[in-house]
């Protein structure tokens, strides 16, 4: 019986009593029931934190014909009492797990009552924090205090992109279940391959009251293994290993295909499916010959991937507005500008079974961090007990997904010794505890599924190293900050070389489509209270418009300010993902900060909450590509280095040229050479060969059907003297796609269309040319209103206005 669905909401003094969807969140509730304002308009933020201040009650009623059953809650969030028929049957306080009740002696036939009371997530922080033995310091980026105290996404307390709401509810399901005399608890799944072989383990893990004969099969590619046995009280298991000759193999996006087998394991009357994707994934961390350091790269099926990709946080800051369809988009998005992973960080959530479908599906790799960020933690047997029991339940539930790279322990908790007060005072006490939750942790996951790749924390110089990975790059993965916490010049990315950078970003404000969401236009400013109130950040609105000022002309007014914002970040993350892949394999990985949004905000993302794609995002298809050229200033010159991670090798050729602003080109020089697993430098242009007034330019093609070319500006853009381009545009039909044919009388940079209505085009952000045409094709959202277009470019948004 699913109890999903229409659910009432009361408040501990009876002012408020509204009906609420479960699974979902109290917060959504109260706005459905027009109680509150929509907290991501405006400043409604503000005027709607006293809602998690309160104690709030959920209720309902069901029927039964037989009393013998189990409650099970998925996702209870977060400190909660469950009762049935007035009995107290759940005491909870952890949002990750899976709760199973058993309700035999308090259930009847007929009609029941189930409550769940949530407790202020705030004021039971606040009061486990002073009952601590001592000061255990909390993340910076939460406005509401303690999350460190709440088994929940840290995030809803608030963080440099989030909300502040710390909302509470059911995250995934609740359902009554009959009470069984067996059942599966979870299947694992172990893969180890040799030539074209597979070999297959899989473990079964029962729960039963008492001894039980039992049928049991385990099948997958035709292949079944079967048996019978007897399972002891409480728990045990089956333990089958199928052999697999030759089998269809799972790849990353890019590498090849995503296939996915059936697994059927049968038990008794029960029986299970899991899709398992067949390959063999390993983390490489050869040391380096100089001893020097070591790397870091992942191994798939035999080859060595590239890593491209971005950081992952919740779809969405309220949980009652996350969608499967949604989430879909989000990662196809990803998809389609060649990413092969994303990372899960450690603030937000385990997400459902099936966001992990999605990216099997997909061909996207998963870096999953365990749910801690930033903060330190308790380290108290009972704290540490939950956390076991935690760990295992999600490595249960999450094993067999093929997309399933890596677990990692933590998300900057090695930074957290360092950033606070007392740990600097302090720092043995609060690495003894760091070391306790760790090992705990890793502990839990190896005892379930001891094949399972782990690392200890994000960013880490590597096993049993307590060093800095923000600014030593020898080992490990990195966090890279230091162009936008401290300021310095995008040039600075190419002055480290990661051997995998985990973490690094440059913000931008969202699209005007998204901030009409939640601002009117006498809003329009940086400094206005809205707007400021939708920048997390400390110093990021002073930040964006300081590097403007360092790079650009400033812009003629809001709407370009904007544009220019994305711009501006679309160049920060292409000159370090560019320069990284020039490494290769020195460095074999970039996850950029961030992917998504999880309301309307000024943020680090390249997809704007909703969907839609920034400039960011558009730049990133051709940065992300499999076939690239990139230019390096190195020494006096400019090295044209062509990167290739396609499976095969290509042949690239590049032809560079002197370009003026009048679109006047002049060639530099050539270049070809065979590229595989490294890069390989096609050309070096002197960089003096290059006059005041002109860029290089360069044009490229693989061997791979590869025809692409950029742009290497060696000055500020505010240095070049910029004629108006000319841009005009031509619209024609394409089914129900608008295709936009421009064309420019000089140089236009960084050309963008924009459309009156919802929509999605496929490339922005272009360079363009005198006597070329370039085709933008736009998608509308729906069907019916016939969109009016716009063009903006480097010289209409700094000069003179939209065309």
């Amino acid at each position: 019986m699913n109890l999903a669905g229409d659910w009432s909401l009361r408040d501990a003094s009876g002012e408020y009593d509204v009906p609420m969807a479960l699974p979902g969140d109290g917060i959504s509730a109260l706005l459905k029931a027009g109680r509150i304002e929509d907290p991501y308009r405006g400043r409604n933020e503000y005027a709607t934190r006293w809602i998690a201040e309160r104690d709030w009650t959920a209720s309902r009623e069901f029927d039964l014909d037989d009393p013998k059953v189990v409650l099970v809650i998925e996702g209870l969030d977060c400190v909660a009492e469950v009762r049935v028929n007035g009995q107290l049957v759940l005491c909870a306080a952890n949002a990750f797990r899976v709760h199973r009740v058993d309700l035999s002696d308090v259930a009847r036939e007929g009609r029941n009552r189930i409550e769940i009371l949530f407790r202020s997530n705030p004021a039971e922080a606040l009061a486990r924090a002073g009952a601590q033995p001592y000061e255990i310091p909390y993340s910076k980026n939460c406005p509401i205090a303690y999350p460190n105290m709440l088994r929940k996404p840290q995030c809803d307390f608030g963080w440099d992109w989030n909300i502040a709401l710390a909302p509470f509810g059911v995250l995934d399901g609740i359902r009554i279940e009959p009470k069984p005399r067996y059942r599966i608890g979870g299947i694992l799944v172990s893969q180890s391959h040799k030539g074209k072989t597979a070999r297959v383990k899989v473990s079964v893990l029962i729960e039963a009251e008492r001894p039980l004969p039992f049928d049991w099969a385990v099948s997958l590619c035709g292949q079944t293994v079967s048996g019978h046995s007897v399972f002891a009280d409480f728990s045990d298991r089956i333990e089958a290993e199928l052999t697999l000759k030759n089998p269809e193999l799972w790849w990353p996006n890019g590498q090849g295909p995503q296939t996915l087998h059936e697994l059927t394991v049968t038990v008794g009357e029960e029986t299970q499916t899991r899709r398992i994707g067949l390959r063999d994934l390993k983390l490489v961390l050869d040391p380096d010959r100089s001893g020097g350091g070591s790397g870091f790269k992942f191994r798939v099926n035999g080859r060595d991937i590239f890593i491209k990709g971005a950081n992952w946080i919740p779809a969405d800051a309220l949980p009652s507005r996350i969608t499967r369809e949604a989430t879909r988009d989000l990662l196809q998005s990803a998809c389609d500008v060649h990413m092969n992973m994303i990372r899960v960080w450690g603030g937000g959530r385990y997400e459902p079974d099936w966001f992990y479908d999605l990216c099997d599906e997909m061909g996207l790799l998963v870096w999953q961090d365990f749910m801690f960020a930033c903060s330190l933690y308790p380290s108290d047997d009972g704290f540490l007990d939950e956390v076991s029991e935690e760990a295992r339940e999600v490595v249960l539930r999450l094993n067999h997904h093929a997309a399933l790279a890596l677990w990692c322990g933590d998300n900057e908790l090695l930074g957290a010794l360092l950033w606070y007060p007392e740990t600097r005072d302090n720092r043995d006490r609060y690495l003894v505890a760091y070391d306790r939750l760790n090992r705990t942790i890793e502990s839990a996951l190896k005892s379930t599924q001891p094949e399972a790749l782990w690392w200890p924390s994000s960013p880490s110089p590597g096993y049993m190293n307590f060093g800095d990975a923000w600014h030593s790059d020898a080992s490990g993965d990195m966090h890279f900050w230091s162009v936008w916490h401290e300021g310095r010049d995008f040039d600075h990315y190419r002055d480290v070389a990661p051997r995998f950078c985990s973490e690094f970003g440059f913000q931008s404000y969202p699209s005007m489509e998204v901030i009409r969401t939640f601002a009117e236009p006498k809003d329009w400013n940086i400094a206005a209270p809205v707007f400021e109130s939708h920048q997390k950040n400390d110093g990021g609105n002073a930040r964006i418009a300081e590097t403007m000022f360092r790079y650009f002309r400033f812009p003629m007014d809001f709407e370009n300010f904007v544009w220019l914002s994305q711009v501006q970040q679309g160049l920060a993350i292409k000159t370090a993902v560019s320069h990284w892949r020039s490494l290769k394999p020195h460095c074999m990985g970039t996850l950029y900060w961030q992917l998504n949004d999880t309301w309307p905000v000024c943020s680090w993302s390249s997809l704007d909450y909703g969907g839609g794609w920034k400039l960011l995002h558009h730049m990133a298809r051709s940065f992300f590509a499999p076939v690239l050229v990139t230019a390096v200033p190195h020494a006096g010159a400019i090295r044209l280095v062509a990167v290739n991670d396609r499976p095969e090798a290509v042949e690239v050729s590049v032809t560079a040229y002197a370009t003026r602003m009048d679109g006047s080109a002049r060639e530099l020089g050539k270049g070809s050479a065979r590229v595989a697993g490294k890069a390989v430098t096609l050309a070096e242009i002197p960089a003096d060969s290059l006059a005041a007034d002109e860029v290089l330019t360069y044009g490229y093609e693989g061997s791979d059907g590869t025809h692409a070319g950029d742009i290497h500006a060696p000055l500020p853009w505010k240095a070049y003297d910029l004629p108006d381009p000319g841009l005009s545009h031509k619209v024609g039909r394409d089914g129900a796609d608008y295709v936009l044919t421009l064309t420019a009388q000089a140089m236009a940079f960084f050309v963008t269309a924009e459309a009156s209505v919802p929509g999605r085009w496929d490339r922005a952000a272009i360079h363009l040319g005198p006597g070329r045409e370039f085709h933008l094709r736009f998608t509308p959202q729906t069907t019916g209103a016939t969109p009016e277009f716009t063009l903006r470019d480097l010289y209409s948004a700094t000069y003179g206005g939209t065309k």
